[in-house]
């Protein structure tokens, strides 16, 4: 299936933070789902669509007119994997200010859910590792 998304020019473009715990959240449901990733945020009647370069945003209204893109991202910037990262917001619609001020909640708690719809239904097996040379603790001498 291929998607076809527009944009106006742009009309700003402001620095920005994505929290950790968000950033990490979606590059892992990116690399479970391959080159490209659907998020509906049912709350906002927004769709994020996330591709390796940036995270775009179309109203359900204007379905495919990009409103905003979340561009740049830096991950290299932080010294450790629960620091935000650093990343350029770009506006292409007027109302794409509004918007962003419930985007960041709104778009963690969809990234949440389709988290949650992913847990796998089976129970994890635990194995135990013995050290080559050392005896196994089970394997008395009777």
């Amino acid at each position: 299936m291929e998607e076809r998304f527009y944009r106006e020019q742009e009309i700003a473009r402001e620095p920005a933070f994505l929290p950790a715990a968000t950033y990490n959240l979606a590059h892992t449901l990116l690399a479970r789902a391959g080159q490209c990733l659907f998020v509906p945020i049912r709350s906002l009647q927004y769709m994020a669509v996330l591709d390796a370069e940036e995270f775009i945003f179309v109203d359900s209204q204007n379905k495919a007119w990009v409103e905003l893109a979340w561009q740049h991202f830096r991950p290299q910037a932080r010294s450790s994997l629960d620091e935000r990262v650093p990343f350029d917001v770009v506006h292409y619609l007027p109302q794409a200010a509004e918007t962003m001020k419930r985007l960041p909640g709104e778009f963690h708690q969809a990234l949440q859910l389709i988290s949650d719809r992913q847990k796998p239904e089976m129970s994890a097996t635990i194995l135990t590792l013995h050290a080559k040379g050392l005896p196994d603790p089970d394997d008395t001498p009777r």
